[in-house]
This record gives C-alpha cells, sequence and structure tokens, in this order.
C-alpha cells in the first residue's frame, strides 16, 4: 500500500498498482535536519529465494545509505527463530511463525505488514495419483512444514471436510526435505508455498489438489529485533528498507515479464511458468504500518491453532506487535 497520509480503499488501491506511476507515490523517508547518520548502521536481513535480495537491485532500489546483510531462509518459521537468536535484525513471514513466536515469548517485534497473494499456497499431489480432494488423504502420508501457513491451511482444509491431522500421517518437513520427498515420490501429498510449487508443476513431478487462496488472509508481517529499536539510526533505517521494498514490488507489480525474467534464473524455474504464476496472483504486494485489524486476523489464526491442540489455551499475539515504527511508515 501506498504511505501518504490517506489509506486508500482495496479498488484504489489495486487501480493504482496497475501502473508504475504508483511507484512514485510510494515516498522516502522524511529528510528531516535531525535525521540520523546511517552510515554505521548495518542491517542483517532474512530473505527468500529471488526475493529481496533480488528485487530490490532489478527495481533500483539498492542504493542503500547503510549496509545490509541479506542471508537466505526458506521458511519464516526459521526467520522468526534467527531473530530471537539475535542473528537476524530484519525478515517477513506470515501469521503463521508469528502467532508461534508470540506463544513461545520469542524476542521478536512486529512493525510492518506486508500485504500478499494467497495463490502461491496449496497441498500438491504426485501428477500421477488418483487424489481429487483433500478428503481422499484420510490415512496418506501428508507432508507440511511446521509452524507456516503450510501447518496452518493444511489443519483448516481437513477441517473443511470432518477431518483432523488424526485422520492423516502427518510428516513435518523443511521445504528442502518437502522438494525431496515428492521428487522421490515417498508423500501422497505436500502442504507448500512459494515458488517449490512452480518448481514440482513444471518438472512433472506433482500438481495441485487444492489451493488456499481463499483460506488464508494474505497478511504477512515484517519483524525487527527488538533490541536493537532503541537506536533511532536502527529504526531509520529499517523504515527506509522497508519503504524500499514496498517501491521494489509496486514497480515490478508494474512490469511482471520483467519481473519474470529476473527471477527464473535465480529459482531456476522456466521462465514462462514464472509469469504464469506472477499474472496470477489474486492480489499485489504492498507494505505498509500494521492495524488493529492485522491483530485481530492473527489472533483468529491463532485460536485455530488453539483449537487444534497446538498451542496452550490463552496464546495471545497483541504483544508481539510493536508501534516503534509506525510514525516512520505513515508521514
Amino acid at each position: 500500500m501506498s504511505h501518504s497520509p490517506y489509506r486508500p480503499t482495496r479498488r484504489q488501491f489495486t487501480r493504482l498498482f496497475s501502473g508504475s506511476a504508483f511507484a512514485m507515490a510510494l515516498p522516502s523517508l522524511p529528510h528531516a535536519a535531525d535525521a540520523p547518520d546511517l552510515s554505521h548502521v548495518t542491517l542483517r536481513v532474512a530473505t527468500f529465494r529471488g526475493q529481496d535480495n533480488t528485487l530490490l537491485p532489478a527495481a533500483g532500489q539498492a542504493d542503500f545509505p547503510y549496509r545490509v546483510q541479506f542471508s537466505e531462509f526458506n521458511s519464516g518459521n526459521l526467520i522468526a527463530q534467527a531473530i530471537n537468536a539475535d542473528a537476524i535484525d530484519l525478515g517477513g513471514w506470515s501469521e503463521i511463525p508469528m502467532v508461534f513466536a508470540a506463544a513461545s515469548g520469542s524476542r521478536v517485534a512486529i512493525v510492518a505488514t506486508l500485504d500478499g497473494p494467497t495463490t502461491d499456497q496449496a497441498v500438491l499431489t504426485p501428477l500421477h495419483s488418483p487424489y481429487h480432494s483433500v478428503a481422499d488423504l484420510r490415512g496418506r502420508r501428508v507432508g507440511y512444514i511446521k509452524a507456516t501457513t503450510a501447518h496452518y491451511f493444511l489443519i483448516r482444509m481437513l477441517a473443511q471436510h470432518g477431518m483432523s491431522f488424526a485422520d492423516i500421517h502427518p510428516i513435518a518437513l523443511g521445504m528442502s526435505e518437502g522438494l525431496t520427498a515428492m521428487k522421490a515420490g515417498s508423500l501422497d501429498a505436500w502442504a507448500t508455498y512459494g515458488y517449490a510449487i512452480q518448481t514440482l508443476e513444471a518438472d512433472g513431478t506433482a500438481r495441485i489438489l487444492e489451493s488456499a487462496r481463499d483460506i488464508l488472509s494474505g497478511h504477512y508481517f515484517i519483524g525487527v529485533n527488538p533490541r536493537r529499536l532503541d537506536d533511532p539510526a536502527f529504526r531509520y533505517a529499517s523504515a527506509d528498507y522497508i519503504r524500499r521494498l514496498g517501491r521494489a514490488y509496486a514497480i515490478l507489480t508494474a512490469d511482471k515479464p520483467r519481473w519474470a525474467q529476473t527471477v527464473a534464473p535465480v529459482i531456476q524455474v522456466p521462465e514462462p511458468a514464472v509469469l504464469a504464476y506472477l499474472q496470477g496472483q489474486n492480489r499485489p504486494y504492498g507494505t505498509r504500518a500494521w492495524t488493529d485489524a492485522d491483530i485481530s486476523s492473527a489472533q483468529s489464526v491463532a485460536d485455530t491453532f488453539v483449537h487444534a491442540g497446538v498451542l496452550p489455551a490463552g496464546t495471545r499475539v497483541d504483544s508481539i506487535f510493536s508501534p516503534a515504527l509506525a510514525r516512520l511508515l505513515t508521514t
């Protein structure tokens, strides 16, 4: 979303995002006379393959006035764990790793929201499997990535068919393990996300059994290391980074062929498959300050895990949200 003082409606937001002019509507941080010196700041940033460290340079947004050290991760729960361990300063994930971080008392501060598509989340099954619905997976080996969107939407999909984890043989796997297991034919289905879907579709390994596009909220969050929030220069640099990421998404959303050309060799998926995925996104990416509605949405996710017996009763998420960057992201 735009970081101008007004908040556009979803219809206005979509219309703005349809042209490159929207990128110009995302302002830089205020150049106040008392702005801190950022030359000594280093941001240790988590990225997924083909995302921040690929998109920011491609969109001309990598001329940072501070130093950025990127580290690649393949799931949001690992990013949250890295921030908690003081190994990373900034990273993004969905509502699900966030509620697990809140439940465990992790040292993580949510400072912004990243709105995004839900079309890259699905349960896959081998290309020639006999399964046509999640209901067909009763008693079957189903992989999932623990404490991520895949964990959450698998619970929800099973519930829609009157089932739970007790009705399948669930196998918690990391991203690389899940890819290997699917290619080896050792899973009947896999709940996953991102370019893993296009990778397995492109090489003829798997097909989508059921999409999670109508289950997930499309709210993702950007968290930072709370140990550094007392430093004005760190706050300023973090807000600048988040704004740059928003501008990068706006620029590339307006030119998806360029986006696909940039990302395809990095993720090793054919460019036409990447472009088809980008063109099929049900909503654009955009960064903004978090709102009370985001907290409510995340709490609903937490309640789902509590009901499933995965998280303890009374789990609350509001304490993990920090207003430390609110002014910098909304002025």
